[in-house]
């Protein structure tokens, strides 16, 4: 994990299309802005973590790992 120091205002660059900056630090939270491509989702984790779970029982898909539980030698 690569772990940066940012100061208020100060920006963060993911490749040539994500900007992220630090738009308030107070009481503990960090407010950030980031600017993405459409193309490029972004959710907080809990959100994603949820999301991941809706499609996996949407899809009947099982987790990674599972297939290959139920192959026989």
């Amino acid at each position: 994990m690569l772990v940066l120091t940012r100061k208020l205002g100060e920006n963060i660059r993911i490749g040539d299309t994500v900007k992220i900056t630090v738009l308030e630090v107070r009481s503990g939270q960090v407010k950030l802005g980031i600017e993405a491509p459409p193309e490029v989702k972004v959710h907080r984790e809990e959100i994603y973590a949820r999301i991941q779970e809706e499609n996996r029982k949407a899809g009947g898909t099982r987790p990674a790992g599972a297939a290959e539980q139920g192959k026989k030698p």
